[in-house]
């Protein structure tokens, strides 16, 4: 079994640079790619700003913030993930795109170098077969914010060997997060449970059981949640959220899977949560 050395990152967006934070605090070289040179600069500002406000809280020294950002490299170019023994992607949860990008990581990065996604919901074979490696492509899923959050789904196509399954579950694990193991099924375990619950959530407040406060404050007060169902699908993302009901009922067609027809009618919108500043709630 390979030990993993060097790993890229695919990504630029808040779970990218998570994953480029993660990865280098284990003491991995990383790689972050973006389309542009001001977006792989950008994940690296955003990082020692964060550090920052740790050393000024004295969570951590200079020493080690400096430290783990000099083994952050940022670049706008694929060839620079040529010599990673890992790459994790965390684009648009786009199968068509995922799949075009798979094809051409299959080219660049070394043949021994597993390909990983942090897809949430897509198949992961599809993903495998794009590639002449498939045997080397498996999920790993953390979950966001991924300095923070504990959970790693390891998901296994059918296609992926032992040892790269192995090779992922002990990556997780060094970068001090608990790794659970799963079979390539839609939602794998966490968004298989959680999205039926967000969804119905929404159909109580369609049907008029309740208001959308209400149900937030008595999910939070009932089942002791840290947040209500409407509050986390705003900090998911409307449009993620609709994108992972959709590829759930693609797969099983369990009415709990179609997403309401609010939640469509404000992705159409542009009403995505809190990142675009208005979502169930208003965050301007």
């Amino acid at each position: 079994m390979a030990d993993i050395f060097e790993v890229g990152i695919v990504g630029s967006g808040i779970m990218g640079a998570g994953l480029a934070e993660v990865a280098a605090r284990a003491g991995h070289d990383v790689v972050v790619r973006s389309r542009t040179q001001a977006g792989a600069d950008d994940v690296l500002a955003r990082i020692t700003k964060g550090f920052d406000r740790q050393v000024k809280k004295e969570k951590m020294t200079a020493d080690e913030r400096d430290a783990i950002i000099g083994r952050i490299r940022g670049t706008d170019h694929l060839g620079q993930l040529a010599t990673c023994d890992l790459v994790i992607e965390s684009v648009v949860e786009d199968l068509g795109i995922k799949k075009a990008l798979f094809a051409e990581l299959e080219q660049i990065v070394k043949p021994e170098g597993i390909l990983a996604t942090n897809t949430s919901t897509l198949p992961v074979v599809e993903l495998a077969m794009a590639t002449q490696r498939p045997e080397l492509v498996c999920g790993i899923h953390f979950f966001n914010p991924a300095p923070v959050m504990k959970l790693v789904e390891v998901v296994r196509p059918v296609t992926a060997s032992d040892d790269t399954i192995t090779r992922a579950v002990d990556f997780a694990e060094r970068c001090g997060k608990d790794a659970v193991l799963v079979e390539d099924r839609a939602g794998f375990i966490v968004n298989a449970l959680l999205f039926p619950y967000l969804n119905n959530a929404i159909r109580l407040c369609e049907n008029g059981t309740a208001s959308m406060e209400a149900i937030d404050t008595a999910m939070q007060g009932g089942c002791g949640f840290p947040m209500g169902p409407f509050a986390l699908l705003d900090l998911v993302g409307l449009d993620t959220s609709l994108a992972i009901l959709d590829a759930l009922y693609a797969e099983f067609c369990d009415p709990n899977y179609a997403a309401m027809p609010t939640l469509r009618r404000k992705v159409a919108a542009g009403q995505l949560g809190r990142k675009s500043g208005q979502g169930f709630y208003s965050y301007e």
